[in-house]
């Protein structure tokens, strides 16, 4: 559901802006992979050297992160993994959920027959797919477009935010997610094409509220609280 970021040092794109968001991807990564534990200390410097870049993108990621409270900036001591609990994670994909039902709302009166065709396809491809990964792209896709279907540069702008803290790998570590997904997707579609738009505000809600349990789910297995 997330923008996939390029986090690999041999694969980095170039510029200011763009090193700090891959600095800021890679630290997400580690975090919610549970190789970085809540209460650690990131080391800003062995950071920097292991992407291959300066030091100022690498502090200028932990300013955002800490915005976004994947991180906590303590005075005189540095840059720590935050300490979140379960209901952080839900809250934030209701919050993703509330902003993404917004943009579902606004697409159902928006979209065309040829973009309605274009998620149907969509949806068929997602079914289809064998690899995890291809299905991971083909949900971000379909995701995608109805959220710029909905025409809000506003929504847009809080969806991008939202979206970089999720959690990825649905479709390999939970072997219902697939089928769960398939379905939400078929009522999300039906809703668009009869153009029910509270219809759809509330499953795409629902959509990314269950998510929010996977992802909890997906967090206890790799270990994120473990002590």
């Amino acid at each position: 559901m997330a923008t996939p970021e390029t986090t690999s040092a041999g694969r980095r794109r170039t510029g200011p802006a763009n090193l700090k968001a891959m600095a800021a991807q890679e630290i997400r990564r580690r975090v919610f992979s549970g190789q970085l534990r809540a209460g650690a200390k990131i080391d800003q410097e062995a950071l920097a050297d292991e992407l291959g870049i300066s030091k100022l993108p690498v502090r200028e990621a932990l300013i955002t992160l800490d915005h976004e409270g994947v991180v906590e900036h303590i005075a005189r001591r540095g840059a720590f993994v935050a300490r979140m609990t379960r209901d952080d994670i839900r809250d934030h994909y209701r919050v993703f959920g509330v902003v993404s039902g917004l943009a579902a709302e606004r697409a159902a009166k928006n979209l065309s027959p040829e973009s309605l065709q274009a998620l149907h396809d969509l949806a068929d491809r997602m079914e289809s797919a064998a690899d995890p990964a291809e299905q991971e792209r083909l949900n971000y896709e379909f995701h995608r477009r109805i959220n710029y279907a909905a025409g809000s540069r506003r929504l847009l702008s809080l969806l991008g935010i939202l979206a970089k803290t999720v959690s990825h790998g649905f479709y390999e570590a939970h072997e219902d997610w697939p089928v769960k997904a398939r379905d939400d997707h078929r009522l999300i579609l039906d809703a668009l094409s009869a153009r029910s738009a509270a219809r759809a505000r509330t499953l795409v809600e629902k959509h990314l509220a269950d998510a929010g349990e996977r992802a909890v789910a997906l967090l206890e297995k790799q270990g994120f609280w473990d002590r």
